[in-house]
């Protein structure tokens, strides 16, 4: 009975001993994983496509570029014109034409000229080049005469264009002269370059004079009456 019971007490401990080395050559378990979180991403922003503004055409910019201007330039920008330009040209839509003489166009006046010229009468004198209005050069063909200017109408201003096949005549009434060159143009500006200045009649038109008094002396008075009398007994 003893011997029975030690081959079951070895047993048992063999079979402790293969169990104990079985779980301790077993790997140890993983630990279980957190499921992965997915963050959402926000979408790309997309960029906001902003108009660009619209270019103002400076003038002036213009004429310095080309050259020979720099007399029309000093009046635009002393009359304050050149703001005026910058305002019409972003507010209108039917365009401006510009007739700019040069500075070789100035040379030809009269010494002094634009020096007896009070302000009011130098701004008269840069709108009456400015046409409100785009015209290309192929519409000179079609305008309808006189051409209205920022100066105004009428016949103390007028301006009247006549377009030839290979020229385009501009005549004021005192000044008689051709487009001689397109300094710029598009589709809401024209300049064009002449030889010489338009002189509105309004400024530049000489004034008749006016009769002089008739003085009555005493010996006027006696000299008309011996002639009244011969007269009568000549009857």
């Amino acid at each position: 009975m003893k011997q029975q019971y030690s081959i079951s007490s070895i047993s048992v401990f063999f079979l402790f001993l293969h169990y104990t080395n079985t779980f301790a050559q077993s790997p140890a378990a993983a630990p279980a994983q957190a499921p992965a979180v997915v963050v959402a991403q926000p979408p790309a922003a997309t960029p906001t496509q902003t108009a660009a503004p619209h270019g103002i055409t400076n003038v002036t910019k213009i004429l310095e570029k080309a050259g020979h201007f720099t007399i029309f330039i000093r009046l635009l920008r002393s009359t304050q014109e050149e703001n005026h330009l910058f305002s019409a040209l972003n507010d209108s839509s039917s365009g401006v034409t510009i007739f700019a003489p040069t500075d070789s166009a100035f040379s030809e006046l009269k010494s002094g000229t634009l020096n007896t010229l009070s302000d009011g009468d130098k701004s008269e004198l840069v709108k009456f080049h400015v046409v409100p209005t785009f015209l290309s050069t192929s519409q000179f063909q079609t305008v309808s005469n006189p051409l209205g200017t920022w100066a105004g109408t009428g016949s103390r201003l007028p301006l009247n264009v006549t377009s030839y096949p290979n020229s385009v005549n501009i005549t004021t009434g005192l000044t008689n002269t051709s487009l001689s060159g397109t300094v710029y143009t598009d589709n809401q500006l024209a300049i064009y370059k002449i030889e010489k200045v338009l002189l509105p009649k309004d400024i530049f038109a000489s004034k008749a004079p006016a009769p002089a008094p008739v003085m009555f002396t005493r010996n006027n008075v006696v000299g008309l009456v011996g002639i009244v009398a011969v007269a009568i007994f000549a009857l």
